[in-house]
């Protein structure tokens, strides 16, 4: 297997999202959980997108599993690699994307890199270097209140230079207009006064066609899906690969099917509003979560005594107000892997219970819940939101089963039934 394109993906959901994005634009993608296996065999593609749960682990780990990452892909061909980040470019001042950019940048001998979390078709857009959420800075947007990244600088130069040990530069909007010379021309500048990273305006998707172009002339870039979007039409622009087919003549699934929201963003919490009138919905107190197992034995009773009615929903999901109290009474970490580890084990006994047909809201729920139940990779198949695609288990061992991973903030308000459609 020879790679057109490697991805590192710093997130189980934002990895189906560039995933999903990678198979629209006709490359043919598998998502891997972690760096594969040798044991596991995966089909030939054009790329693969290996998912780590590193963004909010401390940096150092971070850096040395994105480290194994790039030298697996750059073993099976990968001669550009893509570092994939939230478009709402989740990071603390501590990192993670500063040291992992870092990293990479020097193990691939760029002089500079092109950095940029736009990406339009979800309303996030890069002007003047600040991030934007539809027509509000970052800053100013429900993100603010992210209750691990909260994010309270929209300007990206600012927030990579507070993370990295490069000097961070700006290729703005009117370079980028002027097309892909002007925008080498400026890296160029950029890296004579010492820049070692750049962040690059993008407003409108053709912006990203070119961005993508010239990031193809180096060996790394640092984006979100939008970033991906541009590299692959380039990549099938160049001829370097074949665009193929997404459709997909997989069997049906079938059997019980169940939902689980970790995600406190208020898309989520606007969807658990909307599927009550549809299904039943079991929230979870978070009080309890903390204080032992029993929550999850109460869920796994629940859950066990309605599946065979219909689709069901698990949600520890609260309000950024309950979030901020349950983390200043237990500590904003133990809070959060309590909640996750919950709905982990909530999910391996859903499994146990016959369910393979599995839609989780929430990055680091999707994350837990993954790693719990030990799936391998995945096929890339229908999109069900922007973002959000169905995925079919590869190498898993309990045999066949499909999956929805959802940022927080993806999806229209009837997301969770949208996926159970989509779902065989």
């Amino acid at each position: 297997m020879t790679l057109a394109l490697g991805c590192i993906a710093d997130d189980y959901t934002g990895a189906s999202d560039l995933a999903n994005m990678l198979t629209r634009c006709g490359l043919r993608t598998v998502q891997t959980i972690g760096v594969p296996n040798d044991a596991l065999a995966l089909p030939d593609v054009d790329a693969v997108v290996v998912s780590l749960k590193s963004r909010s682990i401390e940096a150092s780990q971070a850096v040395t599993r994105s480290r194994e990452a790039d030298k697996w892909l750059r073993a099976h061909g990968a001669s550009h690699i893509l570092f994939k980040i939230c478009s709402t470019f989740d990071s603390t001042d501590a990192g993670n994307i500063g040291p992992v950019m870092d990293a990479l940048r020097a193990d691939s001998g760029d002089d500079i890199v092109l950095v940029t979390p736009a990406f339009p078709g979800t309303g996030r857009t890069v002007y003047q270097g600040n991030l934007f959420v539809g027509s509000v800075p970052l800053n100013e947007s429900p993100l603010k209140d992210h209750p691990l990244n909260p994010m309270h600088d929209s300007n990206l130069v600012r927030v990579l230079a507070r993370q990295s040990r490069s000097r961070i530069g700006l290729v703005d909007l009117a370079a980028v207009a002027k097309g892909p010379d002007a925008i080498r021309a400026r890296l160029a500048e950029l890296a004579k006064q010492g820049a070692g990273a750049a962040v690059i305006d993008a407003v409108f998707d053709p912006e990203l066609e070119v961005i993508g172009q010239v990031a193809l002339d180096h060996r790394l870039s640092v984006g979100a899906s939008g970033m991906g979007l541009g590299l692959a039409r380039g990549l099938v622009a160049s001829g370097k690969v074949t665009p193929a087919s997404s459709g997909s003549d997989h069997k049906a699934i079938g059997g019980p099917v169940a939902c689980l929201a970790g995600s406190c963003s208020q898309a989520t919490l606007a969807q658990i509003a909307q599927v009550e009138k549809s299904m039943p919905v079991l929230h979870l107190d978070p009080e309890e979560i903390v204080a032992g197992e029993a929550e999850a034995e109460r869920a796994l009773e629940w859950a066990r005594a309605n599946i065979g009615k219909g689709p069901v929903l698990i949600a520890s999901s609260s309000t950024p107000d309950q979030v901020s109290a349950l983390q200043a009474k237990h500590g904003r970490d133990a809070a959060g892997h309590a909640i996750e580890q919950t709905l982990a084990a909530i999910s391996e006994g859903l499994v146990a219970a016959g369910v393979r047909r599995l839609v989780i809201a929430g990055g680091e729920t999707s994350g837990a819940v993954v790693d719990r139940l030990g799936i391998p990779a995945f096929l890339v198949g229908p999109e069900i939101a922007a973002g959000v695609p169905v995925l079919r288990c590869v190498g898993w061992g309990k045999g066949e089963a499909v999956m929805a991973l959802k940022s927080g903030n993806f999806g229209g308000p009837d997301f969770f039934n949208d996926a159970i459609r989509l779902m065989p």
